[in-house]
């Protein structure tokens, strides 16, 4: 009996500090970050006409179950783009480069490079599915976009897109649209999962001493696998995106969620590479995080920003009030988009600035 109780007591120890890590709930404090709308404004006519066109998202896949169903999420996420009058050049990789597409405005600086990560939780979305987003970046900042085509899961091991991501700054470093040239500019930015993989990949830079990315841009970043944040229960009724869809998930106890991550990822929900959040947030190149104050996702950009800053780094949170999850792909139809992108091109005019007054 007594061997019983030691094992369940270890059992209980290894799912704690091991799977999930420290207990995170000291990052739960007011921050004196800027919210870009009054508290009491409503959102744009535009944002509620998204809202009702979300509802074609929660319907995907319905009634289907396995790869059709996942099929189904990918196209509605593909078609995103559809009908959407892009300004940029749109321009495959030569074989040999890593999978995905350059995104060129007119006027575009093949020298000052962005790396673009697309969310979809890790098993949708595209280079196709994001071109609001990317032709946007590389219009308002005349850089060079390259929007990486990563393996998703299931079919695929969550390390493959990960290494993904590593190979395709390694590559960008030296590698421009047109040529082979050093870069003089280069940035990281991602969304929701992308945005993950856009935090997982600064701290990875960072670690094995490549050149620092001038800066990086998170809008609305998944940070902690171990899914400990208070808004992912908290704003679930106000969140039109990921309420439907994740909703499900917040049922289930946090120890079979996290156990569950581990068999199904070969990741602890704890390690760093899966949640930024609980790596060690020293040494960051500037970092914009954006998030909505309605979407289930806030705490996790709220924790990671407040153990950034408390760690020295240079990162500004900014948060909207009512906004769906990654409102800046509905651009230029929300208002609330294109004062996020204003925010964008500010930040990182600004960390390039600093970037040539720094010495070489």
């Amino acid at each position: 009996m007594l061997w019983f109780v030691i094992a369940v007591l270890a059992l209980c120890a290894f799912t704690l500090y091991k799977l999930r890590g420290e207990n995170l709930v000291f990052l739960d404090q007011p921050t004196d970050q800027p919210r870009l709308a009054a508290p009491a404004a409503a959102p744009s006519p535009a944002h509620h006409q998204v809202v009702e066109s979300l509802q074609a998202f929660s319907r995907a896949g319905r009634g289907l179950k396995g790869s059709a169903r996942l099929a189904a999420i990918r196209d509605f996420m593909d078609s995103l783009s559809d009908g959407r009058d892009l300004a940029s050049e749109l321009r495959t990789v030569p074989a040999g480069g890593p999978r995905g597409e350059w995104v060129l405005a007119p006027g575009a600086n093949p020298r000052r490079r962005l790396l673009y990560i697309h969310g979809g939780a890790w098993m949708a979305g595209s280079p196709r599915s994001h071109r609001s987003i990317t032709n946007r970046l590389s219009l308002d900042n005349g850089c060079a976009v390259f929007s990486l085509d990563y393996r998703l899961m299931p079919e695929h091991r969550r390390r493959d897109g990960i290494e993904d991501c590593r190979d395709a700054y390694r590559w960008l470093l030296e590698n421009g649209p047109d040529d082979t040239a050093p870069a003089e500019f280069i940035a990281i930015a991602g969304d929701s999962a992308g945005g993950n993989l856009t935090l997982s990949l600064i701290a990875w830079v960072r670690d094995v001493g490549l050149r620092t990315p001038d800066a990086a841009v998170a809008f609305s970043p998944a940070t902690d696998g171990a899914m400990t944040s208070p808004s992912l229960r908290g704003n679930l009724g106000t969140d039109p995106m990921l309420g439907p869809a994740f909703g499900k998930l917040t049922r289930i106890p946090g120890p079979l969620l996290w156990w569950a991550t581990w068999l199904g990822t070969r990741f602890m929900p704890s390690d760093p590479v899966v949640s930024p959040l609980r790596g060690d947030l020293r040494g960051l190149p500037p970092l914009l995080i954006q998030a909505s104050e309605a979407e289930m996702l806030l705490d996790d950009a709220r924790r990671y920003a407040r153990k950034a800053q408390l760690a020295g780094s240079p990162v500004e949170l900014q948060t909207w009030p009512h906004m769906v999850h990654v409102w800046q792909i509905f651009t230029p139809e929300l208002p609330e988009a294109e004062e996020a992108y204003r925010e964008v091109a500010a930040f990182l005019q600004r960390a390039g600035a600093a970037s040539e007054a720094s010495p070489a």
